[in-house]
């Protein structure tokens, strides 16, 4: 199972990934959504792709229409500062949308769980 961790924090896509990495789940980082289409082009068999929502060049609404554009259908999580509730009415076909807040250590692996029908052992 890879999961494709979008930040331009690296601080937070390191903190993600290794939340990620703790639960077995192999991670892969970019840090814009530019990277991440590139690492998707590279053939890079992807099962979610978890995106931060404010980044430059390409935020992670505009980064989940581009692979849905592109006819890639993998669950797509996002990470936001803001209220969720804001992200998902501006997107309302998000598969997941998170606050980056102190409850992500617990609220990202059952996000991720519930997004690709696991419920733990090897990823």
């Amino acid at each position: 199972m890879l999961i494709l961790v979008v930040d331009d924090d690296a601080l937070a896509g390191e903190m993600t990934a290794a939340l990620l990495e703790e639960s077995g789940y192999h991670v892969v980082l970019a840090g814009n959504g530019i990277e991440a289409l590139e690492v998707l082009q590279a053939g890079q068999p992807v099962d979610l792709v978890v995106s931060d929502m404010h980044m430059p060049l390409m935020s992670g609404i505009e980064l989940f229409r581009e692979l849905r554009g592109r006819g890639l259908a993998c669950p797509f999580l996002l990470l936001t500062g803001d209220d969720p509730a804001t992200a998902r009415s501006r997107e309302p076909a998000l598969d997941g949308c998170l606050a980056k807040d102190e409850t992500l250590e617990t609220s990202l692996g059952q996000a991720v769980a519930a997004l690709i029908g696991e419920s733990g052992g090897t990823k």
